[in-house]
């Protein structure tokens, strides 16, 4: 069970590094072949997913994670874990340059298969988020038409990025809510043996 818990907990260490870095080689073996990741701006395969970072990383789209402590239960050949991270994104906002800070646990589906453990789903949960301008002297204005219509857990970082171009999701979990409930609620049926992928799709469809 330890060995376990130290191994899942390298992958979600090596997820951020290997992302942050642009290593993408070494990013896909995080992920099992069925993989899947939800986030504000994205929503399907790990495949997908890959691709749409390397896009992005090549236009110097800056998009950084920090994590905080893990909680893993492992039950067989399956794991959640739960990690506290923030979300860094910085852009410019109406010509101001701007650091997104957005504070959240990544919630992870894990299984062992084929002699190791693997990614199957990565569902953030966002619990708050601000903006600041990097010039503590700019005068920043928001459009609160804009801004309102995403939740307080990452209305500003969805700001950003729908400035940037993304479809931004407005019904991502956050502390509280039924959105997050669902999701412990998956994570519970995953752990008790539950069929089929945990996203509720199939494997290697789309979003």
């Amino acid at each position: 069970m330890i060995e376990a818990r130290q191994e899942i907990r390298q992958l979600i260490e090596n997820w951020a590094l290997w992302r942050d870095s642009g290593d993408w080689e070494r990013f896909a073996t995080v992920w099992h072949d069925d993989g899947r990741m939800e986030a504000t701006w994205f929503q399907g395969t790990a495949t997908e997913f890959i691709a749409a970072n390397r896009r992005g990383w090549e236009r110097g789209v800056t998009i950084l994670h920090l994590l905080g402590g893990s909680s893993i239960d492992v039950v067989g050949t399956r794991a959640i874990g739960q990690t506290k991270m923030q979300i860094h994104q910085r852009a410019a906002v109406h010509d101001v340059s701007c650091d997104v800070v957005c504070t959240g646990r990544f919630y992870d589906f894990f299984e062992h298969r084929d002699g190791r453990w693997g990614l199957v789903w990565r569902q953030p949960i966002y619990e708050k988020d601000r903006i600041d301008p990097v010039d503590p002297a700019a005068v920043l204005s928001l459009d609160e038409d804009l801004l309102g219509r995403f939740p307080e857990g990452y209305r500003h970082l969805a700001y950003l990025q729908t400035l940037l171009g993304y479809e931004v999701v407005a019904g991502m979990p956050g502390l509280r809510g039924p959105e997050v409930a669902d999701l412990y609620a998956r994570g519970r049926e995953w752990l008790a043996g539950s069929t089929g992928h945990p996203a509720g799709v199939h494997a290697g469809s789309p979003a």
